[in-house]
């Protein structure tokens, strides 16, 4: 059988009701789990976590802003201190299922609003590396490259470089609002392109018809995506014919 020569992470947000984190487990290496800021209990905790470690797929928190009406994917006004806070109960909520699970928690990645807000505002990328390090444990922390939440968090964490294979980018590497069009990619062969290149040739083409430079190890995609299942089956059938693996295999 011919060796891999590269191997990747593919990640997904799960826990998040979508349905279809059964059928996404299988076909990734690492998952970001609700822990209850914009959606999750304990019961639905309990559940990802147990269907990540059957199919040996690594666990990290998923915290956003406390905003289940809209899914945290609305930004918050809160203050410093009640968003570290507010970070640092889920982390809490989600360490104890991970405990009783016997599962590592290997990183953690923000939601939605906050993990836009925190990739470019300083007081908020603050506040969420505050209320990380007083959870205690030092998971890696997934952030976009060349943001203000990874150098907030380089010395104090291990950063993971994340980029995303179902959404959009602008010149300045931000992800394109989920208010416009073409926001999201639906198609698995766009969505497979987008992820090839980013891979081998560490670029992306934006929504401006530029290229860019972007640097990632782990690529994203959201467990609430309506194609998610379709796209990543034909993501795993293109990676094997370009020699691309993932990294628990």
């Amino acid at each position: 059988m011919k060796e891999n020569k590269i191997h990747i992470d593919i990640n997904a947000d799960l826990g998040e009701g979508s349905g279809h984190d059964e059928a996404i487990m299988p076909l990734i290496s690492s998952c970001s789990i609700a822990c209850g800021g914009h959606f999750g209990n304990e019961a639905s905790m309990h559940y990802a976590v147990g269907l990540a470690k059957k199919f040996n797929v690594a666990v990290g928190a998923h915290p956003s802003f406390p905003d289940t009406d809209n899914f945290g994917r609305k930004c918050l006004t809160m203050t410093k201190s009640e968003l570290t806070e507010a970070v640092f109960q889920q982390l809490l909520r989600f360490y104890a299922v991970c405990e009783i699970e016997e599962v590592a928690v290997h990183h953690i990645k923000l939601h939605g609003a906050l993990y836009n807000y925190a990739a470019i505002d300083a007081p908020t990328a603050d506040a969420v590396v505050e209320g990380i390090v007083a959870a205690k444990l030092r998971p890696k922390l997934y952030v976009p490259f060349n943001s203000i939440l990874a150098k907030k968090a380089e010395n104090l964490l291990p950063l993971c470089y994340e980029a995303f294979i179902d959404r959009r980018y602008n010149n300045d590497l931000s992800l394109v609002a989920r208010s416009e069009e073409n926001a999201v990619i639906k198609s698995p062969e766009t969505a497979w392109q987008q992820l090839y290149t980013m891979v081998v040739r560490h670029e992306v083409q934006t929504i401006q018809k530029n290229t860019q430079t972007i640097e990632a190890s782990t690529f994203c995609i959201h467990g609430d995506h309506a194609n998610s299942v379709e796209i990543l089956k034909y993501i795993r059938i293109q990676m094997k014919k370009q020699s691309i693996g993932l990294i628990n295999e």
